[in-house]
């Protein structure tokens, strides 16, 4: 059985190594360690190790462990699919929402963020795998959604990238085109909408190398650091 310490090197080894394959630094990837259903010890061996950025999908259970990690430096981000009645627990709590997929949502998000608290920055979810299981918006509704959403001047949101899950039991190839679709779409934002565009998050235990090599800034790591759920 291997220690958390174990664990955490070797991701971080596989995060260097895909890093160098696609002409980057490692610095240039952000690990975000999933710790979903995981214990508070469990979240705080990975932080003393040196590990900042948690994921989480599930508000009360992220609220707990937030309120008794306060002052620990780490940074939050919501990963999962958003309800609407729940955005009012974002700001203030979490820095980061990956699972934006509507004009609505991003609105109720910002405004729940009072004023002095730090905007929240956005990724819009992407379903580039065209999966019906998934949440996002289509690829080719993706400009109009952002068009929408910067029209109405949010102060309490930053929109900062896309993020895009892979197809479960998809084959390497498949997941590296769709994982590429979706770099290239960042690019389009980029090109489109302002540097500001510049996170990409994709990739999970069983395919973060990958997503790596084809463009992401963030993986999504969860088994490989805790264990199976």
């Amino acid at each position: 059985m291997s220690s958390p310490a174990e664990k955490l090197a070797e991701v971080r080894e596989r995060i260097a190594e895909a890093a160098r394959k696609s002409g980057r630094v490692p610095d240039a990837v952000r690990l975000i360690a999933v710790s979903k259903t995981k214990p508070v010890e469990a979240i705080e061996a990975l932080a003393d190790l040196g590990q900042r950025d948690f994921g989480e999908n599930q508000m009360q259970e992220a609220l707990e462990k937030i309120e008794r990690l306060r002052g620990r430096g780490l940074e939050w981000h919501f990963i999962g699919h958003l309800q609407s009645n729940k955005t009012r627990f974002i700001g203030g709590h979490f820095s980061w929402v990956h699972s934006v997929d509507s004009e609505r949502l991003a609105g109720r998000i910002a405004a729940a963020v009072r004023d002095g608290e730090p905007a929240v920055r956005l990724l819009v979810q992407v379903n580039v795998f065209r999966d019906p299981a998934k949440h996002g918006v289509a690829s080719e509704e993706l400009f109009a959604l952002l068009d929408a959403i910067l029209a109405r001047d949010l102060p309490g949101i930053r929109l900062c990238g896309l993020m895009t899950i892979g197809r479960l039991g998809g084959s390497e190839a498949d997941t590296r085109r769709g994982f590429a679709r979706a770099r290239r779409l960042l690019e389009d934002c980029r090109q489109r909408f302002g540097e500001g565009f510049k996170e990409l998050s994709m990739g999970m235990s069983g395919d973060y190398p990958l997503a790596i090599e084809e463009g992401a800034t963030m993986v999504r790591v969860g088994t490989a650091l805790f264990g199976s759920r």
